[in-house]
């Protein structure tokens, strides 16, 4: 039996700087299901900009009255149903303990905290208000990754051995000077927590849990604090091996992930977003019958937040949690721990290594990034 269908999902969008506007367009590609009633900003001439532009009824500075159901120019309502927290790193935890503590789910852009123990803390927060936090993975969400984690998962290419994960993309000076970025303070680290988490989630539930990784990482070009290059050689729990690197420096940009299994080739190349058209499957001598299952559903959805919020909105008419939970990307953010932390000692770090009381677990630079105080 179907369940019932359900009013719209009542949204509000924290924060309505660039990545508010995917939001925006995510939710009104769903009129009959979700709508945002309000923009959230600091800034009032910037949210009531984004009102006007995205045709939202209503726009505040004050996000505990937002969340309260209190919004300029309307009779007072229930609170929002779930809150899109698309603020600069530096502000996400915070602004998502206030959501908890009113009681409002919350979609939280990536990178979800600045550090494993900021991560920790909310999911405390969580457990202990019973609201959940969903982190905005949309490259998981895609038909083609789907299709290709449910192969990986029942058995049918055999087992993953070798993969690459390469996130190559371009930022000039200009891109680091807004204020909060390239400082670990603000931003948690450089192009590997701030651009390469991206393919890193979508290799990680692909692939499962990782165990272990050295990596090197470098300040080579951009005048940060932060590193513009790392290289990671991580070995997964199964026993694959992939190399992964993260870069801002690169004028010809791309994103792609690659994994060879007993039975084929998987492998993806776009820039911030995916087809299935993007994907390209070689099965191996002997096994050309796996390309009908490869083709076997047709074309699906293309990556990107409409498709992420498509799955937030089925899974609520189902009652169930929101998808992808904090939870499920801690994974990928310890991983990301784990690259600073054998970038910066020189030692293998294995999942698992990084706990309370460990360097890297407060902060990603953990010890000290080598280039710190070198006058740069």
């Amino acid at each position: 039996m179907s369940p019932a269908p359900q009013s719209p999902m009542r949204s509000i969008i924290v924060g309505t700087g660039g990545v508010a506007g995917l939001h925006a367009a995510a939710v009104a590609a769903q009129p009959e299901r979700a709508v945002v009633v309000a923009g959230v900003d600091i800034d009032p001439a910037r949210a009531e900009a984004f009102a006007r532009e995205h045709g939202l009824a209503s726009w505040t500075t004050d996000l505990a009255a937002a969340l309260d159901g209190r919004l300029p120019g309307r009779p007072a309502d229930a609170p929002p149903d779930l809150a899109h927290v698309c603020t600069p790193p530096g502000t996400h935890v915070p602004l998502a303990l206030q959501c908890l503590e009113a009681g409002v789910p919350v979609l939280l852009e990536k990178p979800p905290a600045l550090s494993l123990a900021e991560v920790d803390r909310l999911l405390d927060a969580s457990q202990t208000t019973g609201v959940g936090i969903g982190v905005v993975v949309q490259q998981r969400f895609g038909g083609a990754a789907r299709r290709a984690r449910r192969l990986i998962a029942d058995g049918a290419l055999g087992r993953p051995l070798v993969a690459t994960c390469h996130t190559l993309w371009y930022r000039d000076p200009a891109y680091f000077a807004v204020p909060w970025r390239g400082r670990w303070e603000l931003e948690g680290g450089g192009t590997t927590i701030g651009h390469g988490i991206h393919q890193m989630d979508l290799l990680l539930s692909l692939l499962g849990p990782w165990a272990e990784v050295t990596a090197m990482a470098g300040r080579l070009a951009r005048d940060t604090a932060t590193e513009d290059v790392s290289t990671a050689a991580v070995r997964f729990a199964d026993g694959a091996l992939a190399t992964m690197t993260s870069s801002a420096v690169s004028p010809r940009q791309t994103s792609s992930v690659r994994i060879d299994t007993e039975r084929a080739t998987l492998e993806l190349e776009h820039l911030y977003g995916y087809s299935d058209a993007d994907w390209t499957f070689t099965p191996a001598p002997g096994h050309e019958d796996l390309a009908e299952a490869w083709a076997a559903d047709g074309p699906g959805p293309d990556s990107g937040h409409d498709s992420q919020l498509a799955a937030v909105l089925d899974a609520r008419d189902a009652g169930e949690p929101l998808p992808v939970p904090l939870a499920d990307v801690r994974d990928t953010m310890e991983l990301v721990a784990a690259i600073y932390a054998s970038a910066f000692t020189g030692q293998i770090v294995r999942r698992g290594d990084i706990v309370p009381g460990h360097p890297f677990y407060e902060r990603m630079d953990g010890t000290g990034a080598p280039w710190a105080g070198d006058g740069r």
